[in-house]
């Protein structure tokens, strides 16, 4: 059997956690806050796989095992390892108090509604884009993913967020929870002992009562009606077309989405809707304030951009997946933008035959496969005498382009 100790956060075990044991595995801090019992062995953490190689072995010999780690060790911790390896039934868990409830309670907030995202070990860039797409969120961060790191990137685009930054929590003589700007978590040096950084939009941190735990559910359905955006002059995205748009986009927690002549924002708020963060760039000043308008009648974010594409987007972090609509001359300048530092899909819409074969050039030369459709749809209207004919709507180009996958190090290798 191997027993998992979760400690709390900062209280050490108590005297019996490890009791009787041949072998104990944890962090140094952990190891150092117990009295290991006469001729047990212990392992520091460091590399996880000869810690499990060695548990297995004492396992196999029928020896016990106690393995000591921080807060609910079931929660974005060693438990998944373990039960990996050695299987559920192998396990005897006693989880402490994770950071993350720690933190929120510090804050005084109930966390039922909140995103939890690990920076630990991973590419910040995600978590960053969850902050930006969400309300309530906490960060698990590790070295080079930081308060400082996870401000400088929210400070353009999400300056209102209040990050709370918790610090060995559990610890009298050293616990700190403090309250900054994204800006000012850039600005400072935080040393390594931050447990878990709160980004909250504080006049939404406060939901009404929950059922499922976690973020909101999505949505129930998507392409929404025209007429569920303030749009001007019938210039929108139309739901079909908007339909197989997001589909080839696949917005989804964690992208970080461009609408790229955004009009109305329709795009951009379906995206943030299905939990991604978007950013609208639009360059006429009263289309700013329509899709800003949009969002907040969704109850999304949505980063709002004025400016002139291709221009407008060099300040922008890379996208996971971008969609241009509209288009005029300088088309296949703002489609080779995009479509360089695309990550994984551009979508672009066009009502002008004359622009496809541009458009599909910038796609392709920027190593990505292309494929399209062209969009024809009638529509039920009603007639006098209660009878109903199709009205068609006008046909559009849709154009993607999808970035191939990396080869794998053995397809890269010269045979």
């Amino acid at each position: 059997m191997i027993t998992v100790v979760g400690t709390g956060t900062g209280t050490p075990p108590g005297p019996d956690a490890v009791a009787g044991a041949d072998l104990v595995v944890g962090g140094r801090r952990h190891l150092d806050a117990v009295a290991l019992p006469d001729g047990a062995e212990r392992i520091v953490l460091g590399p996880l796989a000869p810690a499990l190689d060695a548990i297995g072995e004492y396992v196999r010999r029928g020896r016990r095992v106690v393995v000591l780690a921080s807060g609910d060790p079931g929660f974005f911790g060693i438990v998944r390892a373990l039960a990996e390896r050695f299987g559920p039934a192998a396990l005897d868990v006693r989880p402490g108090v994770s950071s993350v409830a720690a933190a929120f309670a510090r804050a005084g907030l109930p966390w039922d509604d909140a995103v939890v995202v690990s920076a630990h070990g991973r590419d910040l860039r995600t978590a960053v884009n969850v902050c930006r797409a969400h309300p309530k969120t906490a960060v698990l961060t590790g070295p080079g993913a930081g308060p400082a790191e996870l401000g400088a990137a929210l400070a353009g685009t999400c300056g209102d967020r209040v990050l709370v930054v918790a610090t060995a929590l559990g610890d009298a003589a050293h616990e700190r929870v403090e309250r900054v700007t994204p800006a000012e978590a850039a600005a400072r040096d935080w040393g390594p002992a931050v447990s878990v950084v709160l980004c909250l939009d504080e006049a939404r941190a406060l939901g009404g009562v929950r059922t499922v735990g976690g973020p909101p559910a999505p949505p129930a359905g998507w392409a929404l009606a025209e007429d569920a955006f303030a749009h001007r002059d019938s210039m929108i995205t139309k739901f079909e077309v908007r339909a197989l748009a997001l589909a080839r986009l696949g917005p989804r927690p964690g992208d970080l989405v461009w609408d790229v002549g955004a009009g109305s924002g329709s795009v951009a708020v379906e995206c943030a809707r299905l939990g991604a963060a978007a950013v609208a760039v639009e360059k006429a000043a009263d289309g700013v304030e329509r899709i800003r308008a949009n969002a907040r009648a969704h109850g999304v974010d949505v980063a709002v951009v004025h400016g002139r594409a291709p221009d407008a987007l060099a300040a922008l972090d890379d996208p996971d997946a971008v969609f241009v609509g509209g288009g005029g001359r300088e088309l296949p300048a703002v489609v080779t933008a995009c479509a360089r530092r695309a990550r994984r899909t551009v979508v672009v819409a066009m009502a002008a035959l004359d622009r496809v074969p541009a458009a599909r050039a910038a796609l392709t030369d920027a190593g990505l496969v292309c494929d399209g459709v062209l969009l024809q749809s009638s529509r039920l209207a009603p007639l006098p005498g209660d009878v109903t004919r199709l009205a068609a709507t006008n046909p559009v180009f849709l154009l993607w382009g999808e970035r191939p996958p990396a080869p794998t190090e053995s397809e890269g290798v010269a045979q």
